[in-house]
């Protein structure tokens, strides 16, 4: 039985003004703006302007003239939104481009005269250890490597319990390959001679590889869409390691003509796209890890990560961001701690992620109620599923949004949910609909106040599932709640039975 009080003491606290990034790259200057420093951050503001300051960088090692007007322009306005946002402006760094180019340093100087802001140019080994600590912002658990590919270099950090072990910072960006005179066949012995100076990659075989970059995420997003994936959403996106590896050498393959002509591909990333897709599948092929999964988070996320306070890093980032959204859109005070333990007897032998998914469901059992009645469900199930969360992979998100949907009474034969189903196993179907129904009981029971349903008794005996409440609590016995009740035991193939004791 997994021990509920292992998910329901931990605490996300939070700071109570915004905060901005400005991250100065090879290919884009971006800003993003959170609203308060937390474990999960709500993200308010994020804009970004292709400035390609690494072009010609491998060429000429400086960085490209127009690519530095635009980047200066774009801080400037970055700076002023900052003052009208009244923002705190947690850090500017620059990464690969402006570190390796001649004029970095001297570039770094023109922008705090222009505008004021100071820029951290960051060395490759702490690029890499604060991208690491994005991903182990969204994947607190994750063991493998770390592939943060930007348009300059690629960063590894080797992730294992929490904590980060090995790390590499590698001239492999799409960038140093574009315009230069090498061949395929080269380009391939360049990236290979770099990963096998990398010996530590060896020890991350049959784990996770999380990929971090544009452009990776737009290969991510083309191989979505060839193979029909219901989820719009690259976060969490896992893809088998030789299913990668032929589709990533296939589109290494391709001419930047073929590559223009695909659907989705944004104009930016065409030139790029081949090379990127080959640093992936040359880095697969070394590192052999079980799987890929695409990751958003990255440097920025880790910067806010890295300012965190020691005792906020250990909370669980999906269940703090759903904690959040109940407490900003809970309509009763019912809390999710009383629900899961009283429905907890009909789950009893599910493992720890399984009651993990069950609290979060019960902590974003409201998240519809002002939404219109015919309605509600699909609201539910849309949010769930498109919510920016992390800490929570695909089949995860999809039971959570299954169970709410159930909660609201929706039908199992929905465009939405059909979407949902296809991301998990039919038993996980079964179980999220039918903790569902069990949320919509307590809530029907108690009205949605507090203390109602944790003075009755909720449990499988003799085959059949019992409600049990005092005399006191007689009179809550209605239409509705019999319905409620039977519509459970319906979805775990049981009878039902009311008693007063």
């Amino acid at each position: 039985m997994a021990h509920i009080e292992s998910l329901v003491t931990e605490t996300d606290t939070a700071s109570d003004s915004r905060i901005a990034i400005i991250d100065i790259g090879s290919n884009s200057v971006r800003m993003v703006v959170f609203e308060r420093l937390a474990r999960a951050p709500r993200l308010v503001f994020d804009e970004k302007v292709s400035c390609s300051l690494g072009q010609g960088l491998a060429q000429f090692g400086r960085l490209h003239p127009e690519g530095r007007t635009r980047a200066l322009h774009t801080i400037r306005r970055f700076s002023s939104l900052i003052g009208a946002m009244r923002a705190t402006l947690l850090g500017a760094v620059a990464t690969a481009a402006v570190r390796d180019a001649s004029d970095g340093e001297e570039f770094v100087k023109v922008i705090l005269a222009e505008t004021g802001i100071a820029v951290q140019i960051l060395s490759g080994a702490e690029e890499a250890r604060i991208a690491g600590l994005g991903v182990q912002s969204a994947f607190p658990r994750g063991n493998g490597v770390m592939g943060d590919l930007g348009g300059g270099s690629l960063e590894l950090v080797r992730l294992s319990d929490r904590s980060q072990t090995e790390l590499a910072t590698l001239p492999l960006g799409p960038l140093r390959f574009q315009g230069s005179d090498l061949d395929s066949k080269s380009i391939t012995g360049e990236i290979d001679a770099a990963l096998h100076d990398t010996e530590w990659l060896q020890t991350v075989r049959g784990e996770t590889l999380y990929a971090v970059g544009g452009a990776w995420r737009a290969l991510a997003r083309i191989h979505m869409a060839q193979n029909e994936y219901p989820l719009k959403m690259i976060h969490g996106y896992r893809v088998p390691r030789f299913e990668m590896i032929n589709f990533a050498a296939m589109i290494a393959g391709l001419s930047s003509r073929s590559i223009a002509e695909i659907p989705g591909v944004p104009k930016k990333r065409v030139a790029s796209m081949p090379g990127a897709a080959r640093v992936l599948e040359r880095l697969m092929r070394m590192a052999e890890p079980e799987d890929v999964v695409f990751c958003a988070y990255g440097l920025r996320e880790g910067l806010v990560f890295d300012a965190l306070p020691m005792e906020w890093r250990d909370g669980d980032p999906f269940l703090a961001a759903a904690r959040d959204s109940a407490e900003r859109e809970g309509r009763y005070s019912i809390n999710a701690d009383e629900i899961t333990k009283w429905a907890q007897p009909l789950f009893d032998d599910e493992h720890a992620e399984h009651a993990r998914l069950r609290y979060a469901a019960c902590l974003l059992s409201n998240i519809s109620w002002r939404g219109h009645p015919d309605y509600k469900a699909e609201m539910g199930m849309v949010r769930i599923l498109h919510a920016p969360f992390v800490g929570i992979d695909h089949p995860g998100r999809a039971f959570v949004s299954l169970a709410v949907g159930s909660r609201y009474g929706g039908s199992t034969g929905s465009s939405i949910a059909n979407d949902a189903q296809k991301l998990m196993s039919e038993d996980a179907a079964e179980e999220a609909r039918a903790f569902g129904y069990a949320i919509n009981l307590a809530h029907t029971l108690s009205g949605g106040m507090p203390n109602v349903i944790s003075e009755t008794k909720l449990r499988e005996r003799d085959g059949a599932i019992e409600l049990i409440l005092p005399k006191r609590h007689a009179t809550l016995v209605g239409e509705a709640v019999e319905a409620s009740l039977k519509d459970l035991g319906k979805s775990l193939g049981k009878m039902t039975s009311l008693l007063i004791e």
